[in-house]
């Protein structure tokens, strides 16, 4: 009879404030901004801190789906927002009701920039496939495709009051579409090297560019067909001048405010220029001041040579200097207001549509590379931090997670902080200061969580006041395995055990300690016995009946010992890199280790024969698991997948894919009707047993 499987589905995401691999931008209203989130949008509210909806893909899509791109509508009547993905599709989405209304597939490759024109009836996109392809929105349905440059498109604007298009590329040109007759009429060359981005303001009086070079170039729009100069009468764009930046960095993003009043110029570092955008009178003013500063100069050097040699009539061929209107130039525009370093790399910035500070002049947000958001209100003479969404999410990758005994608590380590989260909604509970955490459990009763670190400090983690109790330095390298040690009938006992680099596997055992100022009692740990090995410990796992406890060390074996004498039982040989995983089953019958070779071996705990060896995944093995009462086991792995074995037919039940990058850590609820797993992309990801069963074909 053929056996009969329940399929594992993704059902919640978490964790993820912002990725690095996509722009953010304001919805009209300035009240929400949308940030790609991996395979999704994230709608945060900045001032209340909290995500108020998720743009997501359906949960059969695949993992191919990241974020590239971002664009919502200009027009204060649509809800509509525009997201391009790594595979080429874009989705149109109404933010009113956080639906996708349409999907678009045009592109052959990633989507890298999207824009829609002054009316949110046109979406014009750029892809890495070199192509521009213009999209009716309200039909939604292509309208052409624009073919011309060489490499990757890198950002696209409209130019509404004259019906073009202007597109930039890595290939060092600008070029300007006339989107009537579908077909470049000006290419703008100039640029030494890939042109990242531009941008025009309100009025459509300036477009500006940002490459790698070091200058901001400036270009004037022009709207009627003129004979001037060198430039044919048709060109769109007319050269007006550069602006040498304060940074080294290329430029990767430059943005006018919604006024046009401000002009942001972000570095591919941790730098934004911010400059103040005068109107036509006000750079007049400024013109004629360093017109009649320069008048003032020439004088007094004729005067000066005048009397040197006795010509009393120098300064008269001087006073008809700058009679005539001066001409405005680029510095005479555009003045440098406030540099912005950030703490982290900054990796897109966007304007506030509305300004809710009084006096400000524009409000900025920018996304780091660390998963975090900051807001600034910009003033005349400073710029002040408003705003941060920093709470949701780790500011690196997740290195361990582990469940509460009852499942309704989820708790996260990373390089600085542990996370306590409500696994059903993905809601962050409580955040505590840590070191590096490499591995995690909840202590008897769920009141303490132990953490063990990259510096060998063993933290006591108070879950409910989200404090840390206590920090012992229990080994002297790091901390790679806790593992609670269980009775005999498979209850958890009343210690640990903890596995080091340092060679050393340490056995402890919890005791209560009065706090002196509250009169209180807290949880503290002993240390009881200690098993020297011959290498460095890389994980630990005892047998849920507490009979045995098995170690795998750095020379690739795993040593097996009778728990309550120490006295060893079995040696398992045969993996050809470093063990980092293994689990051993609920009846003891089996244990299962993984291994940096990318296999997988199941072993019977009887005599250590190997039953099978399995080629797992396409890279390093990081983390295995049993599900409790069965011998189904899940893997995951540095390839992004997580896989689902049945060990006693040795076959691979189903692949699951949705992580962006390795899948360091992995943990299963008590009765295996969900699982999370942690990954090097900031995520957590939860995935649920469905009712939907499935079978294995049979080959041949």
């Amino acid at each position: 009879m053929v056996k009969t499987y329940l399929r594992y589905e993704p059902r919640l995401v978490f964790g993820v404030i912002v990725s690095v691999d996509s722009n953010m931008s304001y919805d009209p209203s300035g009240k929400y901004l949308l940030a790609g989130a991996l395979d999704s949008v994230a709608v945060w509210d900045i001032k209340k801190g909290i995500c108020s909806a998720s743009l997501s893909p359906s949960a059969g899509s695949s993992h191919s789906l990241a974020v590239t791109s971002i664009a919502p509508s200009h027009s204060s009547s649509s809800s509509s927002v525009a997201s391009g993905h790594a595979n080429g599709s874009i989705r149109l989405w109404d933010l009113s009701r956080s639906a996708c209304e349409a999907t678009l597939n045009g592109h052959e490759s990633a989507v890298t920039a999207l824009r829609y024109n002054h009316l949110g009836s046109l979406l014009a996109s750029g892809s890495k496939d070199c192509d521009i392809i213009l999209w009716d929105v309200v039909a939604e349905t292509g309208m052409f495709r624009l073919r011309g440059h060489r490499d990757q498109v890198t950002d696209l604007v409209f130019l509404d009051s004259s019906k073009k298009l202007v597109s930039c590329s890595k290939d060092k040109f600008v070029r300007v579409w006339d989107l009537e007759m579908q077909h470049c009429i000006q290419i703008v060359s100039g640029h030494h090297s890939e042109v990242w981005s531009l941008d025009v303001d309100l009025n459509e009086r300036f477009l500006v560019t940002g490459s790698a070079d070091l200058e901001l170039r400036f270009y004037l729009i022009r709207n009627e067909v003129e004979e001037t100069g060198n430039s044919s009468k048709w060109d769109v764009l007319k050269h007006y001048g550069e602006i040498k930046r304060q940074g080294k960095e290329r430029i990767a993003t430059v943005r006018f405010n919604k006024s046009g009043s401000l002009l942001a110029c972000q570095e591919a570092g941790r730098t934004v220029e911010i400059y103040r955008v005068l109107d036509a009178s006000s750079a007049r003013i400024k013109a004629k001041r360093r017109a009649r500063r320069k008048k003032e100069k020439l004088l007094a050097k004729a005067v000066e040579e005048g009397n040197k040699n006795g010509n009393l009539n120098s300064s008269q061929n001087v006073s008809g200097v700058a009679a005539s209107e001066p001409d405005v130039l680029v510095s005479d525009v555009f003045k440098l207001l406030q540099v912005l370093r950030a703490s982290k790399k900054i990796c897109s910035v966007a304007f506030c549509p509305t300004v809710s500070t009084k006096g400000a002049l524009g409000t900025l947000s920018m996304s780091l590379n660390n998963n975090m958001l900051e807001t600034y209100s910009i003033e005349e003479g400073k710029v002040e931090k408003k705003h941060t969404v920093e709470l949701p999410g780790h500011r690196s990758d997740i290195r361990s997670v582990t469940l509460s005994s009852d499942n309704t608590l989820l708790l996260s380590t990373s390089h600085n902080a542990v996370k306590v989260w409500n696994p059903g909604t993905g809601a962050c509970i409580r955040t505590i200061e840590s070191g590096y955490g490499l591995c995690c459990s909840f202590a008897p009763g769920d009141r303490y969580a132990l953490v063990g670190t990259k510096s060998g400090t063993l933290e006591i983690i108070d879950v409910g006041s989200g404090t840390r109790a206590e920090v012992i330095q229990c080994h002297s390298a790091a901390i790679r395995s806790i593992v609670p040690i269980s009775k005999d009938n498979g209850s958890t006992g009343s210690g640990f055990v903890t596995g080091s680099a340092d060679h050393d596997v340490k056995f402890w055992e919890y005791q209560l300690k009065r706090k002196p100022e509250t009169d209180s009692k807290q949880l503290t740990v002993k240390n009881v016995r200690t098993l020297n090995m011959n290498d460095d410990v890389l994980v630990v796992s005892i047998s849920p009946e507490g009979k045995y406890i098995a170690v795998a060390l750095l020379d690739c074996t795993v040593q097996v010992y009778l728990l309550n004498t120490l006295k060893k039982f079995l040696a398992l040989y045969g993996h050809k890199l470093p063990v980092l995983c293994m689990d051993i089953s609920l009846d003891g019958d089996l244990i299962v280790t993984g291994s940096a070779d990318k296999n997988l071996k199941i072993w019977g705990l009887d005599f250590g024969d190997c039953h099978k060896s399995l080629f797992a995944h396409a890279d390093s093995v990081m983390d295995v698991k049993f599900v409790n009462n069965t011998h189904y086991m899940f893997s995951v792995g540095k390839d992004r997948l997580i896989k689902y074995w049945d060990a006693d037919k040795f076959e691979l039940l189903l692949t699951l894919e949705g992580h962006h990058a390795e899948v360091w850590c992995l943990t299963i609820s008590t009765h295996g009707g969900f699982f999370i797993t942690g990954s090097h992309d900031r995520s957590i990801r939860r995935w649920d047993r469905t009712e939907e069963p499935f079978f294995l074909e049979p080959f041949g």
